[in-house]
């Protein structure tokens, strides 16, 4: 398999494991603190999926230096990398959102 692959598949299903494992754990404390899990766990879905992103692709200015610096000396192949690595983990983080809400609707029926 090709390093560019790879890392898109890591980058994917590293955002998908944040965002997943933040909501489960929120809704762990949720219990603990005798609030209602299924609204902890779609707040905190949805507040971390940024972040996810952000930690899959390894930061939030080094990807973005990557794409500035290739794209104004005329190099588009790494930028590219760049901007396809950023929609891998986007895709992962809002899987795992989705996900999170479809389990919490499915538990409320």
């Amino acid at each position: 398999m090709s390093t560019f692959l790879s890392k898109a598949i890591l980058d994917f299903f590293i955002a998908f494991g944040i965002v997943i494992g933040g909501a489960m754990l929120g809704g762990i404390g949720a219990v603990v603190s005798l609030q209602p899990p299924t609204s902890t766990m779609l707040d905190v879905a949805s507040r971390i999926k940024i972040w996810a992103l952000a930690a899959a692709v390894g930061g939030t200015i080094d990807p973005m230096r990557v794409i500035e610096s290739n794209f104004l000396d005329g190099n588009l192949s790494p930028a590219i990398k760049q901007i396809l690595y950023l929609i891998f983990a986007f895709l992962g983080a809002h899987m795992g959102t989705e996900l999170v809400k479809w389990l919490c609707n499915n538990a409320r029926v």
